[in-house]
């Protein structure tokens, strides 16, 4: 269903002209405004006083939420002032409105992308056209966070095998490649209270830079979980993972454990390894790292992690690599999805080229 609504604290006169723009043009679009709070509430603006931002408390997983604030001076760093804010609210994405003397800019912030901004010029349809194109996409995507798990895991995998060994081995690698758990230092931009709150909500793990992964045969294949120390993985089912494949019926991640061990989740990624491996069987090995390489194809919309729309835009670009098995895939503001033949390939392939920071647009 494709509904929204607005809700939240008091509205300043530019609030008010700017979230009726924002009702005129997703109606305009197909999305019915909904008054009233309901269950299945797609899409909600929720408008935040910067002195006690105030969540909007969804029933349901699908809802998106985009937490708009604003500011009549500019901060000296926009970033480190409006992070915090996106946590506090609970929201998927921010809308940080700073105004000036001599101009308007609005910024928009998101968990793991990093931030851009579009400037307000006086020309109203196509401001309400550019902010409808950079939310729409990502606010209807489609999430892959939920997990089947099965104690049914052969009783000669319970201890992992060659390709198990090879993964811990390179998540050690990845380990001395010394990279952040996101795109950017979050320890500088958030209180110790803010980054419990963000692990909490988000599922970022102290030790998450990134993951990994090694095919085990045409259907399966072993993934490092979600936010475990990648220098440090031994366990199969909590450390490392059996991934089977794909319920699409239950948008679910189907896993396979040893009996009486309570896994852990995998990453949200794994639904954008099983398209590649599904799809190309040379591919052996991928590896997911918040870094750059200089002069890469990459996406072009936002897409949040773990969702259908991001895992479909770069197995397309896989596919359309020379090579999809050695291929370097740039997630916009956030990262690098890199292909090879083995785990092996990959790190020699990317050494000495790896930029710790990601650019942000």
């Amino acid at each position: 269903m494709k509904n929204f609504t607005i809700t939240g604290a008091e509205k300043t006169p530019f609030l008010t002209w700017y979230t009726e723009g924002l009702k005129e043009k997703f109606s305009i679009e197909g999305y019915e405004y909904c008054e009233e709070k309901t269950d299945d509430i797609r899409f909600v603006f929720n408008v935040i006083d910067p002195e006690k931002p105030r969540p909007f408390r969804r029933k349901a997983q699908a809802t998106f939420v985009v937490s708009i604030l604003e500011k009549n001076e500019e901060p000296e760093n926009i970033f480190e002032a409006a992070y915090p804010y996106l946590i506090r609210s609970l929201a998927n994405h921010l809308i940080y409105i700073v105004h000036t003397k001599k101009k308007t800019d609005v910024y928009f912030i998101t968990p793991e992308q990093g931030f851009y901004k579009l400037c307000y010029q006086h020309k109203e349809e196509d401001f309400f056209q550019k902010i409808y194109e950079r939310l729409e996409p990502v606010a209807t995507s489609q999430l892959v966070i939920d997990n089947n798990f099965e104690d049914d895991l052969d009783q000669n995998l319970w201890n992992g095998n060659e390709i198990t060994k090879k993964i811990s081995l390179s998540g050690k690698k990845l380990d001395e490649m010394n990279l952040l758990p996101a795109p950017f230092p979050l320890e500088k931009y958030l209180s110790s209270r803010d980054m419990r709150q963000l692990k909490k909500l988000y599922g970022i793990g102290g030790l998450s830079y990134g993951n990994l992964s090694s095919r085990q045969d045409n259907k399966n294949f072993w993934m490092s979980a979600s936010g475990v120390n990648k220098g440090n993985m031994q366990v199969i089912g909590q450390d490392i993972l059996y991934i089977k494949g794909f319920n699409s019926k239950e948008n679910a991640m189907e896993i396979s454990v040893p009996p009486r061990i309570t896994p852990k989740r995998a990453s949200v990624d794994a639904i954008e390894h099983w398209m590649i491996y599904k799809e190309h069987p040379k591919v052996g090995a991928i590896v997911h790292i918040h870094a750059w390489i200089d002069g890469i194809t990459a996406t072009e919309i936002n897409y949040p992690c773990g969702t259908i729309q991001l895992a479909e835009t770069v197995a397309d670009l896989v596919r359309n690599a020379p090579d999809p098995s050695r291929a370097i895939i740039g997630l916009k503001n956030h990262g690098l999805t890199i292909t090879g033949r083995d785990l092996d390939d990959i790190f020699d392939r990317i050494e000495g080229q790896v930029i710790s920071q990601v650019p942000m647009e």
